[in-house]
């Protein structure tokens, strides 16, 4: 059997999977990979066919990082969505009032993850393709793309690292969680938060950059045939505050008001980028004032295709996707922390995946040989 680096120094076209972070709402990022992997499977006349043996380097960010880790082992997504429903009722299952701290405690979270990796290390030889856990070091302020390629610059540091402890620290959003400490190698210990306190929350654009810079050890060629990316978000909607409520707020509204900003910011940046790179079958309307960017390539010719799949959280939007619910209810589907409707986000996500993930956006020249 080929290792992993045979696979991911092999030559031909190289596939991507970028899955964002947004806490529960992971369940509706699984509703649209159950949906790929269903297809993929078609396609091979395989019906064991697995994520991991069509995707060349899978990442994610905070609940991403969760499911892209699973994934990467061979995990199914139909295995998965199941294993993560269960996840998210015992880990936002109960809040702790009346501490400093955090507002759920870890423990939970911690006893889950070692259940799904157990001392498996980013060097272990049950990930079965590429994997890229993005996380905040906190301490340096610096964003940290972990990663189980063998001539990764800092492998020898990182790669006795338990997974579950790395993708703890990945999903470590301040408030929810108190930060994870990872021993980063030669004696020195890394402060971890959420990889969502970065510009990579949506981790597309990060990723593309670990797959193709030189600093970076894949490198791997670009172009429309060479280089193909899916990205998965878990859920977006538009921002509606009135002038007269943020007029009236207070340091304690500005605190939660201005980092939902900047991480709203950075997703649309991501997609306005890779849009402009790309050929995209899925590229959506980004504002009124750019549309979607049909007529804007920057460069000669596209350097990837990128696939963006995700669902706006509107009571229209949901609706139509045959899940009636009122506008208070749609809201509260758009919380981090709800794990009691995390069914109603299967619902939503099996829906928008069966409506909008289609065999075409998977060109053959992708197909594995």
């Amino acid at each position: 059997m080929p290792s992993l680096l045979d696979r991911l120094d092999a030559p031909g076209p190289k596939r991507l999977l970028a899955l964002d972070g947004g806490g529960i709402r992971g369940v509706v990022t699984l509703g649209f990979l159950v949906r790929i992997e269903q297809l993929l499977r078609e396609r091979a006349d395989n019906p064991s066919y697995v994520l991991a043996d069509y995707f060349d380097l899978i990442g994610g960010t905070s609940t991403g990082a969760i499911i892209a880790a699973a994934l990467a082992q061979g995990i199914s997504a139909t295995e998965l969505q199941e294993k993560y429903l269960a996840l998210g009722a015992k880990v936002f299952g109960k809040r702790r009032f009346m501490r400093l701290s955090s507002l759920f405690d870890a423990a939970p979270l911690e006893a889950e993850l070692k259940g799904m990796f157990g001392e498996q290390t980013l060097s272990d030889r049950s990930l079965r393709t590429g994997l890229c856990v993005v996380a905040k070091r906190a301490d340096t302020e610096s964003t940290w793309p972990l990663m189980n390629h063998p001539r990764s610059a800092f492998y020898d540091k990182n790669k006795d690292m338990p997974i579950w402890s790395v993708v703890r620290a990945s999903a470590a959003a301040p408030g929810y969680f108190i930060p994870q400490a990872v021993d980063v190698g030669g004696g020195e210990t890394g402060m971890f938060i959420d990889g969502g306190v970065s510009m990579a929350c949506n981790p597309a654009l990060q990723l593309f950059m670990v797959a193709t810079l030189k600093g970076f050890p894949f490198q791997w060629p670009l172009g429309e045939e060479k280089l193909f990316m899916v990205s998965v978000g878990t859920g977006s909607w538009k921002q509606r505050t009135s002038p007269q409520t943020m007029a009236g707020y207070k340091l304690w509204d500005w605190a939660s008001a201005v980092p939902r900003m900047l991480m709203n910011d950075s997703s649309q940046l991501n997609e306005t980028v890779l849009q402009c790179l790309s050929s995209s079958p899925t590229a959506r309307r980004i504002n009124s004032e750019v549309g979607t960017l049909a007529d804007d390539l920057w460069s000669a010719n596209p350097i990837l295709t990128y696939v963006r799949y995700d669902v706006a959280l509107e009571e229209d939007t949901v609706r139509g996707l045959g899940v009636p619910m009122g506008k208070v209810a749609v809201a509260e589907t758009r919380r981090l922390d709800r794990a009691e409707h995390r069914h109603l986000l299967k619902r939503i996500g099996d829906a928008a995946a069966a409506k909008s993930v289609d065999a075409s956006h998977f060109p053959a020249a992708f197909d594995p040989a």
